[in-house]
């Protein structure tokens, strides 16, 4: 068996990460497959998926064309997409040439990442190759790229969604074409409990080591402006308002890592904690790599996001570390956690809800540290990578052998369900 992934970006983002677990996984399950990454951008990506023992390849997408998205601010795409096309001949030679590599390689089934990579797969893959996507996104909030996506669906054999709210939204976008839901996981190994080192955290953020006792509360996110950072800065000063007594660091860890206008730049969070007053309170940790020891560091995670989350990896991540987690409750996200058990969540946006409950957490150890059991089990439980492999093998035999899921009547394609 031959498989080719295409990812439209070479950085190290969620769904890169998801990327990596499914090349690992596929791997673990079926040892002499060939598998190959073909990277539409250099970046990290490329070095991780050599480190897991499958071919990667570069084919750089125009920088013109890379920066287009749906996510970008408003007027910001139609400038882009002028600008653009002056670029038309070097788009062209680039399908041709990934058409040609594609073509070389002879893949049994060619798996596609991201919403670029969908666009261009019914141009660059041979006809006679099965086609899957990997949604991780909610087409209905992005008007072009959905409209683009149902009219590039046919070639398509199964999209593969992330969450039951994912699944939902793809089948209204592109109807008739089957769906099935594998969940993300994680490696609960690497995302283990374990001793955290505060004062670490503050050595990458450059700032003085807190004083012990200060409850590290942090953000961990790309720069994308949905992401929650400005709610969470507000919620900062709130607390720093109401409950001044009380020691509170906030981190913002992450940076912009995809070339879009729709990620925050750093000079404009830190403009964003200066006119909130936040001083000290807040401390920026560049991107890691390591986010395994980001999340031990800290005592309190927030996922903040202001829109349905499709999924919320960084959710998964955090309570596999046996940390408190804070949930916006909003799409994928609220399959993840059980309020109050494994995790507390709050409305999205929602300022003083999230103020509300961090200061709860942060005058309640036991309850930080019930959670924290409760995560971690509840991780384990549903997040284990360790069978990821064997969930995609399921989808490829329906798509490349035809064969229905176990115990499946023919008339129905959801699939493996969260």
């Amino acid at each position: 068996m031959r498989l080719l992934y295409l990812s439209p970006v070479g950085t190290l983002g969620g769904a890169e990460r998801v990327l990596l677990t499914a090349v690992r996984g596929v791997l673990r399950e079926r040892p002499g497959a060939v598998v190959r990454v073909v990277v539409l951008a250099d970046g990290p990506l490329a070095g991780a998926v050599r480190d897991i023992g499958a071919e990667v390849e570069v084919i750089a997408l125009p920088a013109d064309f890379a920066a287009l998205g749906d996510s970008s601010r408003p007027g910001g795409r139609t400038a882009a997409a002028l600008r653009s096309l002056h670029r038309l001949p070097a788009l062209a030679q680039f399908v041709a040439r990934l058409r040609d590599r594609i073509a070389k390689f002879a893949p049994n089934l060619v798996h596609s990442n991201g919403i670029k990579t969908h666009l261009l797969s019914p141009f660059v893959v041979p006809k006679r190759v099965p086609l899957v996507w990997h949604a991780h996104d909610f087409y209905g909030s992005r008007p072009v790229a959905g409209w683009l996506l149902r009219r590039a669906r046919a070639r398509v054999k199964a999209v593969v969604a992330i969450s039951n709210a994912v699944a939902a939204d793809v089948r209204a976008v592109l109807p008739g074409v089957p769906v099935r839901v594998v969940p993300n996981a994680i490696d609960i190994s690497r995302f283990c409990q374990g001793a955290g080192d505060g004062p670490e955290l503050d050595r990458l953020a450059g700032v003085l080591v807190a004083p012990t006792g200060t409850l590290r509360v942090g953000l961990v996110a790309t720069y994308a402006r949905w992401k929650g950072h400005l709610t969470v800065l507000d919620a900062a000063a709130r607390l720093g308002a109401d409950a001044p007594e009380l020691r509170v660091r906030w981190y913002v860890v992450g940076g912009p890592i995809y070339q879009t206008p729709a990620q925050f730049t750093p000079a404009e969070l830190r403009e964003a904690v200066a006119a909130r007053g936040l001083g000290d309170r807040v401390a920026f940790v560049p991107f890691q790599t390591d986010t395994a020891s980001v999340y031990r560091a800290l005592d309190v995670v927030v996922h903040a996001s202001t829109a349905p989350e499709p999924f919320g990896l960084t959710i998964a991540e955090a309570m596999a570390c046996g940390r408190a987690v804070v949930v916006s409750a909003a799409g994928g996200a609220t399959e993840l956690f059980t309020d109050g058990v494994d995790a507390l969540g709050f409305e999205p946006g929602n300022v003083n809800q999230l103020s509300s409950v961090v200061c709860r957490l942060a005058r309640n150890p036991d309850l930080r540290a019930q959670l924290s059991l409760a995560a971690r089990h509840a991780a384990a439980a549903r997040f284990d990578a360790l069978d990821y492999g064997a969930k995609l093998w399921g989808v490829y035999g329906v798509v490349v052998m035809r064969r229905r899921p176990t115990g499946e009547p023919p008339e129905r394609d959801e699939g493996v369900r969260v």
